[in-house]
């Protein structure tokens, strides 16, 4: 595969930023979920709890890079629409 010593060392900070990457992604889809699940039990202190961490992770995961930032406002925008809803 690398041929080169900075091939290889390239190579070793992908494998370590793809599995950093994955890490935070999987968390972002749980927090994600688990704001669904609140928004659809309908207790506001779930709720708000639920989406308040979500939409940190969201925020962070894409100043971090991980996802692009109009995506994580669009996902942000969706979850907070679905949790004003829930609470009317």
């Amino acid at each position: 595969m690398a041929n080169t010593r900075s091939a290889e060392k390239r190579n070793r900070q992908s494998q370590k930023r793809r599995a950093r990457n994955t890490a935070v992604r999987s968390a972002v889809k749980t927090a994600v979920k688990d704001a669904r699940e609140a928004i659809a039990s309908n207790d506001p202190a779930k709720v708000t709890d639920a989406v308040t961490l979500a939409v940190r992770k969201l925020s962070k995961a894409a100043s971090k890079g991980v996802l692009h930032k109009r995506t994580a406002a669009r996902r942000i925008s969706r979850l907070m629409k679905k949790s004003a809803a829930a609470m009317k």
